[in-house]
Parts: C-alpha cells; sequence; structure tokens
C-alpha cells in the first residue's frame, strides 16, 4: 500500500529527495501529500508526477492535516533535532538527513526521544546502503586481507565561495547562538568518517576511545574546509582526511588496510577493490539500496534498518570533537591560491597530503605540512 510522506525542506539537496520520491511515488510505495518549506515551492519547483501537495512552513500543522505517517527532514543541521521530535511526538516515522545533529547532546535528545516515541528512524548516510559495506566486512571478518590495522579514508573536493553563501548557516560553526558544525568532516565529507567507522565495525558512540582533530581552512569562512581526524577504537584507528579546496578534485574513498592486503572502496560508486599477497587485484561493483525504500519495508514487513540512530552514535562523538575543538585556524595566506575564472580557493599539494593520510594514517602534522595545527585531543 502507498504511504502518505510529508518532505520538510525541497529546496537545495531537497530536490534530490523530490526525484526519489518521484520514483517510489510512480512505483506506488509513497505519495508526497505534503512539502514544508518557509516560502511555498512554486508548480514549476514540482517535478511531475507528484501532484499538489499541501504545502506549510509549520511541520507539525503540516503532519496533523494530511495525517503522514513518514517525514523525510532535509532542513539546516540546527532545526533536525525539533523537527524530528515534532514528527515523532505524532507517530511519525522518519528519515532524517546527514549529520542527525550538531551536538552530540542534541542529537541524544532526538535519538531517545524518537525511541521513546516508538517510531522508526533511518539517518541518510546513503552510503551505508551501498551492498559494498557488509562485503566488505566479510571478507575482513574472513581474513582475506590478515589482520586489520586501521582505516583511513581521503575525500578531495572543491567548493566554490557561492556554496558558502547558499544558505545563512553554510560554513558555520554557530548561528544565532545555535550550533551549527557545518565543517568538511561534519557535512559534505560526513560520509568518508561515518563509511571509514562502519567497515572497523565501530559505529556506536561507546565504540570511541578518543579522538584527535587537526581543523584548518583557506576561505573566510567561520568552519573548517580542510581538516583531518583520528578517531581511536579497539579495533584500531580510522583517520580520515579532507578537504574542500582541492585544485584536481577526485571521488573520496576509504582504505581497509591489512597486514597482507588492503580494501580500496570509493564509497559514491559503490565499487571496491581487493589486493591482497598471493592473489592479483580483484575489482567489483556493489547495488545500493535505498534509505527511503528501506525504512519503508522496515515499516511494511520488519526489514532491519540500515542506519538507526544509535548506528551513528560514534560519527557524532566526531562531531562533537569538531564542535568542541578551538576554531579552525586559518591557513597562512603562501598556503592557498585564488582560481579566480571559477571563483574558488584551492591549496596546492592538499590532493596529495589527504592521500598520504589516508595511506599512513597519520595526520596532517605528523606528515610534515608546516600550517597544520598540533593536534587537539578529545577523549
Amino acid at each position: 500500500m502507498s504511504v502518505d510522506l510529508v518532505l520538510a525542506g525541497a529546496r537545495g539537496h531537497g530536490r534530490w529527495h523530490l526525484r526519489n520520491i518521484r520514483r517510489l511515488q510512480a512505483a506506488g510505495r509513497v505519495r508526497l501529500a505534503g512539502i514544508c518549506e518557509p516560502t511555498p515551492l512554486t508548480e514549476a519547483e514540482i517535478p511531475d508526477g507528484l501532484g499538489r501537495p499541501e504545502q506549510s512552513a509549520d511541520l507539525g500543522a503540516l503532519l496533523d492535516a494530511t495525517g503522514a505517517r513518514v517525514a523525510v527532514l532535509c532542513t539546516p543541521i540546527p532545526t533536525h533535532t525539533d523537527l524530528a521530535l515534532t514528527a515523532a511526538a505524532r507517530g511519525v516515522h522518519l528519515l532524517l538527513e546527514k549529520p542527525p545533529a550538531p551536538s552530540y547532546a542534541s542529537f541524544r535528545r532526538m535519538a531517545d526521544g524518537v525511541a521513546a516515541a516508538g517510531v522508526a528512524c533511518q539517518i541518510g548516510f546513503q552510503s551505508l546502503g551501498s551492498h559494498a559495506v557488509p562485503a566488505i566486512r566479510r571478507l575482513i571478518a574472513e581474513g582475506a586481507i590478515g589482520e586489520v590495522v586501521g582505516v583511513g579514508a581521503a575525500g578531495a573536493w572543491a567548493r566554490d565561495e557561492a556554496y558558502y553563501r547558499r544558505a545563512p548557516w553554510a560554513g558555520r560553526r554557530r548561528l544565532n547562538g545555535a550550533d551549527v558544525v557545518d565543517g568538511v568532516l561534519t557535512n559534505p565529507l560526513a560520509h568518508a568518517v561515518a563509511t571509514g567507522l562502519a567497515l572497523l565495525g565501530t559505529t556506536r558512540a561507546e565504540d570511541v576511545t578518543g579522538i584527535e582533530t587537526e581543523l584548518l581552512r583557506a576561505n573566510a569562512i567561520e568552519s573548517d574546509d580542510t581538516s583531518c581526524v583520528r578517531v581511536r577504537t579497539p579495533h584500531g584507528p580510522v583517520t580520515v582526511a579532507a578537504t574542500l579546496c582541492a585544485e584536481h578534485p577526485g571521488e573520496p574513498y576509504v582504505l581497509v588496510h591489512g597486514d597482507s592486503g588492503r580494501i580500496t572502496f570509493w564509497y559514491k560508486q559503490d565499487r571496491v577493490l581487493l589486493q591482497r599477497t598471493g592473489h592479483g587485484p580483484e575489482e567489483t561493483e556493489y547495488g545500493r539500496t535505498d534509505l527511503l525504500e528501506n525504512l519503508l519495508d522496515h515499516l511494511d514487513g520488519g526489514t532491519r534498518l540500515l542506519v538507526p540512530p544509535d548506528a551513528t552514535g560514534a560519527f557524532m562523538r566526531v562531531v562533537e570533537a569538531v564542535r568542541t575543538a578551538p576554531g579552525p585556524r586559518p591557513l597562512p595566506e603562501h598556503a592557498w591560491r585564488r582560481l579566480p575564472a571559477e571563483h574558488r580557493r584551492v591549496v596546492p599539494g592538499v590532493e596529495d597530503l589527504v592521500a598520504a593520510a589516508a595511506e599512513t594514517l597519520a595526520l596532517y602534522s605528523e606528515l610534515g605540512a608546516s600550517w597544520a595545527l598540533p593536534n587537539e585531543v578529545s577523549t
């Protein structure tokens, strides 16, 4: 049976959700009953095939009016907790975009409130819907690369200056007294952090024994755009290096290091390369389960949720470490340059540095970057 659904946040990344909802509506899985936006969408902004859903700036009122059973929340980070609890109080199940909250306290308030309400909640780390994730964990469990010594992740992306002007909260640590924490590790390349933790099987908050951060920025913003973090776990370290200032951007990846091999996972492409002693390289492409479909299957037949809130607890410990660390250090002017034609700032050589961090599990300062911060340690 078709499930009535409300989408909160239908512009920006919300457009992707609109297209996905249209696909599921055409398949008879959902009906878009409402859209929550401060300014209503025009007729032209609503894709064909979605009809004329009700619109309101008030999520609670919209849920009451439509009787929707599911809400997809793709709103600014500081609103996630309150909107999730607004839906949960009405018995509405949730797909909540990442990061689930801007602080660990607000995450716990959301997760505990959702659990108390008895509603299902899926966190929108789409990479964790990749069929490559369980396949890699099976390879690790079978000893395909020997004993795992750690996980590295590298993300070298580019964002122009307009990216930081797209919304009042973009590139901010706080806004109007509220936490935002819109840094490279916690939002655009958050998947690298969450996926690295998932491959090591260390997704819960209690799996984290320590965190070291190095937070920097080339852009004239409040948050970080070129950073690295090393998460200590009982199963080894997870080191993630990321930048939005790559001169030559590439596909982000996670690298599982074993004492007799390695596994590289390009998580946006669902592509895996297995390299191990005594064998030739083996490359495999996997399918992916859409997280909204997984939520619907959970509601319909009890299928296990792929990304419930507690499976993001370790990631939220990283968010908290970034939130409580000193403000990101501005890179010295000699360390970056502006590309006028592309209206963006780049850090020459940062792609090699990011890759080296994933390869060695070292932080920028340990790799000899002259502009890197001393380690900030959170336990």
